[in-house]
């Protein structure tokens, strides 16, 4: 674990044993490993030893400066206890604890999910061939899709909307989180927001979205890597609009034919073989949901995903900027922001 997000483990395991007495595999005091991915919330490994072992994963939010209504880890709890009632891909809660005497911070544990995460490229070892590569991001695809189809209401989640306007409060909101985390060193982002707020369409529904979709949080089968059996991180799930889950999907999506900057700040494998490109994705989503889309009305939901990107990587280096967070990830975030700045205004100058 880095030095600043160290925590009692000690004082976890008593916890988990006191507030979670019918969880199987948790005596003793685990071994803990932090997950070096995330630069949001703290996701943690704990490795009970013993008759019968276990592994269970803790999340807590981040050490510092938090923006406003973030990392809140009762809420995220409450979204993943509900939605794994009708969608299949979540872990199970375990316990969430807000008594921040115990490690400083309100945390949960819930179950690990066994399987691969992919990061920046897939594994020889998982065999994939062009076809399998290209199931793969159909079947990940599908998971949007089957979680955009879940029944709000049935799941007990209906609280979460705040009714119609949710691009208008999408732009606004992030507009003004921007320039709060600003720092003088990227760009100002203002043509960008004002386009978005020029151009903004109507919501095309309200369903459950993810708000972080993407490869690395997903968990691939270890028996058939391209079924998903998960999805993780629900940090920012709310009712809102599709498109704009699929705009910030797509935000991360690296092709082949991708400029060489994005090819090397790629997050996940989507320039692998066999991937759909980004239009193609978007075609087939579009055409599972039933909903018509062409290049001119895409335009927005494209800048907006990708300055909505550039937000949360703002966010994360203003922690840096600060000197809250020793995590090189969040150090290099301001040059990620200057990328994503040259993107966005070259995506508006396309089209002048």
């Amino acid at each position: 674990m880095r030095d600043e997000d160290a925590f009692d483990v000690a004082a976890v395991a008593e916890w988990l044993r006191q507030n979670a007495p019918d969880e199987p595999g948790l005596d003793g005091v685990p071994e803990v490993r932090q997950f070096k991915g995330g630069a949001s919330n703290l996701t943690y490994l704990l490795r009970y030893a013993g008759s019968p072992g276990r592994d269970v994963i803790l999340r807590r939010p981040p050490i510092g400066t938090k923006a406003k209504g973030a990392h809140n880890m009762k809420r995220e709890s409450d979204i993943q206890d509900a939605l794994g009632q009708v969608y299949d891909k979540v872990p199970r809660i375990i316990a969430w604890c807000g008594d921040e005497s115990v490690i400083g911070s309100e945390f949960y544990v819930m179950e690990r999910l066994v399987g691969t995460i992919l990061r920046r490229d897939i594994p020889a070892s998982l065999g994939l061939s062009r076809d399998g590569v290209h199931q793969l991001c159909r079947n990940a695809l599908d998971a949007l899709v089957d979680l955009h189809s879940v029944d709000v209401e049935a799941a007990g989640l209906g609280s979460l909307g705040k009714g119609p306007g949710y691009v208008e409060r999408q732009v606004t909101g992030w507009s003004a989180r921007y320039r709060k985390a600003r720092t003088p060193d990227v760009g100002s982002f203002e043509r960008v927001m004002a386009w978005l707020e020029a151009n903004r369409p109507d919501d095309v529904g309200q369903v459950l979205i993810h708000n972080d979709f993407r490869f690395d949080n997903l968990v691939l089968a270890e028996d058939d890597p391209t079924r998903i059996v998960g999805v993780l991180d629900w940090e920012m799930a709310t009712v809102g609009d599709p498109l704009m889950d699929l705009g910030g999907a797509m935000a991360y999506w690296v092709e082949a034919g991708s400029d060489p900057i994005a090819k090397k700040l790629r997050l996940q494998p989507t320039h692998t073989p066999g991937m759909l490109t980004q239009v193609e994705a978007v075609r087939y989503y579009c055409d599972r949901m039933g909903i018509e889309m062409d290049a001119e009305r895409w335009a927005f939901y494209e800048l907006f995903g990708l300055f909505r990107l550039a937000v949360i990587a703002q966010q994360i280096y203003l922690r840096a900027h600060r000197g809250e967070t020793t995590n090189p990830q969040a150090k290099q975030m301001r040059w990620f922001v200057r990328y994503l700045d040259l993107r966005c205004r070259w995506l508006l100058w396309r089209r002048r």
